[in-house]
């Protein structure tokens, strides 16, 4: 009986980045397991590094629990179709790897994608008050990153790195003598794979978007053309949109930019395969736009037709946006491939195993070196649509890249890339340092700090797919063992704010699910960061589990 006892108890694994690679993520797992053993929830910590952790989450499926800032920015209601729709609970990838799946969830997400301004509100905030009730994820909150640069080479450093990267372009050089932009990070993940389709290897922001261009960009909050010159709506139903291309737009190898390789693009999307397997291999990124679209139609050289799935034009153009991939260099990767470490069913070409180092696009920098997990070094795409008369593009993008060339170095821990910097050796950390970093940075004369909002959210994300997770009363009771404001005190130094939903800090949020609303959103199984084993038992228990004589949960 003893045995018996013990294999049924419900333990639980938190996977999670080490230390030196986020300290917050692994602070955060290790305060929910100390939340879930107080419930009784045998519980460990497993640190591993970014490529691994995202192996076994995003293609391997392996996994309880873990905890990350999700590299996928939600700026609005869309971004939760691929997030939450069951269509992409098999599929590997940044869609769906909690494997989560509801049919009424699927009609309200189909909802929010077709229907006009009042039914796609109103079921936005259904589906956001559904995930914080069946909790598939939960959203801790959006860190405020805090970066250290210099002042005496480049000014303009606010609000140049989240969402995008697109905005270093407005950066001013202090004369003409400073060419060269000096970055640190402590991922090491850019300097081996370049490859704009791997989920593994890219984070939020993506340094692929300077590599790798799009028809459209968002910026600021609206879309601006970019390789497309412009795009007009037919009159047709669903949706379709006529782009025309810029004149003067060419890969980083010389060949020049066409319609065939937008029409490439999108088929490569939805199947890397382009039909060669028998099943389809979609790309492990961007699979809610490229889901959008019906078919990419070449017209001539310049224009493509893009027809659309039934959906109101705001949500199209959001396809808008994706990569754009030379053809000539992406149909030769299309073949299957066969590669240990992925064990999902999913089949695999060479397209989702490629580092696509060197890369080639048709992005504003162009590769020009990497030193294995030490080095990375972006040069100046000279032909460039930027570098000649330009339409359409915001004026504080339209002069170009403001430096020759973009140095991105590997450092062991924020502590070391701040001395960088203070020695004059770089110019920011990319990725952000900790907030007992902050007063170094703030007394030394020749630094600054920068600090904003990320649009990427911590998470706690299930995997449904095991039991007991696999009950949305246990994943909602795990939810009440969460004391949000807590984290934001004890972890983040108070540079988090408290979120529930993907969609705070937007015009979807509805009221009722603000971290500020008057009435708790989830009521907390404790008090000032404390859970009460005796609330936290009694709450199991009524949801029908029960407890063996030495407090440990048992499976239902």
């Amino acid at each position: 009986m003893a045995g018996r006892e013990a294999s049924g108890a419900v333990a639980l694994s938190i996977k999670t980045l080490p230390v030196d690679e986020d300290p917050f993520a692994i602070a955060v797992a290790r305060q929910l397991a100390e939340w879930f053993e107080a419930a009784g929830i045998r519980t460990s910590v497993q640190p591993m590094t970014a490529e691994e952790l995202y192996r076994q989450v995003l293609l391997n499926h392996d996994f309880d629990v873990f905890v990350c800032q999700y590299p996928l920015v939600t700026d609005g209601p869309d971004a939760l179709y691929p997030l939450l729709h069951s269509t992409f609970a098999v599929e590997p990838g940044l869609q769906n790897p909690f494997g989560y799946t509801n049919l009424s969830m699927d009609e309200l997400l189909a909802t929010q994608r077709r229907g006009g301004d009042g039914p796609r509100a109103e079921a936005a905030a259904r589906i956001q008050h559904r995930l914080v009730r069946e909790c598939p994820f939960a959203v801790l909150g959006f860190p405020e990153t805090i970066r250290a640069t210099r002042t005496d080479r480049f000014s303009g450093w606010d609000a140049v790195f989240d969402p995008s990267l697109l905005p270093l372009l407005s950066l001013t050089p202090a004369d003409a003598s400073v060419t060269t932009l000096r970055a640190t990070t402590p991922d090491n993940r850019p300097m081996a794979n370049l490859n704009p389709l791997m989920a593994t290897f890219r984070g939020c922001p993506d340094l692929t978007e300077l590599v790798f261009d799009s028809l459209a960009r968002p910026y600021q909050g609206t879309l601006v053309p970019w390789v497309a010159r412009e795009w007009e709506r037919t009159e047709s139903d669903p949706p379709e949109l006529r782009v025309r291309l810029r004149e003067d737009v060419s890969w980083h190898d010389g060949e020049r930019l066409t319609a065939s390789d937008v029409a490439l693009t999108y088929r490569l999307l939805r199947d890397t395969s382009l039909g060669s397997l028998d099943d389809a291999a979609p790309a492990t990124r961007f699979r809610g736009c490229s889901t959008l679209v019906e078919r990419a139609t070449v017209v001539d050289d310049r224009t493509v037709r893009v027809q659309f799935v039934d959906c109101p034009p705001a949500v199209a153009e959001r396809a808008l946006t994706v990569p754009l991939l030379p053809a000539h260099v992406w149909r030769e990767r299309t073949t299957r491939a066969d590669v240990s470490g992925i064990e999902v069913g999913a089949p695999t070409t060479e397209a989702l195993i490629t580092n696509a180092v060197p890369p080639v696009g048709s992005g504003p920098l162009a590769f020009e070196s990497a030193t294995q997990r030490d080095l990375l070094v972006l040069e100046r795409f000279d032909d460039h649509f930027l570098d000649g008369e330009v339409s359409g593009v915001p004026d504080p993008l339209s002069d170009g890249v403001p430096f020759d060339r973009l140095e991105l170095q590997f450092v062991a821990s924020d502590a070391s890339a701040v001395e960088l910097i203070a020695n004059g050796e770089a110019d920011v950390t990319a990725l952000g340092v900790g907030p007992d970093l902050l007063s170094t940075v703030e007394d030394d004369d020749a630094l600054a700090p920068s600090i904003e909002r990320s649009h990427a959210p911590y998470v706690a994300g299930c995997n449904t797919r095991r039991s007991p997770l696999s009950n949305p009363r246990f994943r909602y009771l795990l939810s009440r063992l969460l004391d949000r404001a807590a984290l934001n005190d004890s972890v983040f130094d108070g540079y988090l704010q408290p979120a529930y939903s993907p969609l705070a800090g937007t015009d979807w949020l509805p009221p009722a699910l603000a971290s500020t609303a008057p009435e708790p959103v989830v009521d907390f199984l404790g008090s000032d960061g404390a859970v009460d084993p005796s609330r936290a038992r009694d709450a199991f228990r009524a949801a029908g589990y029960r407890y063996d004589e030495r407090g440990r949960l048992l499976r239902s």
